[in-house]
């Protein structure tokens, strides 16, 4: 009767006890452990033990970790001030490393990406900063991930967002964007006024080889004004169309008055 009463009380100090002995970790999770403050290694995942009051547990998650970059105030090599964003991609290659090697590594590489963007985007010019985004990631990332390896960090994308340009500059750059699309019309009407001048001349060489191709084109012309056309028009007939036929008949043309 005595056990029976005894075990209530002692089910709650038991219960505590497997909670600190006992730890469940999930897939992605690993669990650094140390032991009287001396690094033991990496457990995980499933059920591992932990001695109470002697061993110590820290989590890490393996998964890949998204952090915005906020804003930076970027001066160009052409000397020109943007804002620019990014987001940052990484994740935790060696768990021991990142407990170890850095306090906070979250806080420590969100850190260090906005410095490394703002010295990468800080030697770009405009126009590569615009026009070349893929190329100035690549160097984003090579560096930011050169620079978190010793804490076991590994920086699996680096994107430019946004780049905010101050309200002179957008405009200067509508402009610019307006002379160019204007002179793109101007080069195509001038190409375009080109070719037609060389169609007119070789059909100019060819009625000139052949003038009986020109009295055709004409008579072509009267029927389609003919058609198109109500009223009666009445167009005089000079005498070169008229000649190559008399030619055939040996009769002379009329003649004008």
């Amino acid at each position: 009767m005595n056990l029976i009463q005894f075990l209530p009380a002692a089910i709650v100090p038991l219960a505590v006890l497997a909670f600190m002995i006992f730890k469940v970790l999930k897939e992605y999770e690993r669990g650094v452990i140390f032991r009287l403050g001396r690094l033991v290694g990496a457990r995980g995942p499933g059920l591992i033990i932990l001695i109470p009051g002697i061993e110590r547990m820290e989590r890490v998650d393996l998964r890949t970790v998204t952090r915005d970059i906020p804003s930076q105030d970027v001066i160009t090599r052409d000397n020109v001030s943007v804002q620019v964003n990014a987001v940052l991609y990484f994740r935790v290659a060696d768990p021991t490393r990142a407990v170890v090697e850095v306090e906070d590594y979250l806080f420590a590489t969100s850190q260090l990406a906005q410095t490394t963007m703002r010295s990468i985007c800080g030697q770009a010019e405009l126009d590569d900063l615009l026009s070349e985004r893929d190329k100035l990631n690549d160097e984003i990332q090579r560096i930011l991930d050169e620079q978190t390896d010793p804490w076991g960090i590994k920086v699996v994308s680096v994107e430019l967002k946004h780049i905010d340009l101050p309200p002179d500059m957008q405009r200067a750059m509508a402009r610019e964007a307006e002379a160019e699309r204007d002179r793109r019309a101007k080069v195509i009407n001038a190409e375009g006024e080109f070719q037609a001048a060389q169609k007119l001349a070789e059909a100019a060489k060819i009625i000139a080889e052949h003038p009986r191709a020109l009295q055709l084109r004409y008579f072509e012309t009267l029927t389609e004004m003919a058609q198109e056309n109500e009223s009666i028009t009445v167009f005089p007939l000079p005498n070169e169309f008229v000649s190559p036929f008399f030619a055939k008949t040996g009769d002379d043309p009329p003649e004008s008055e």
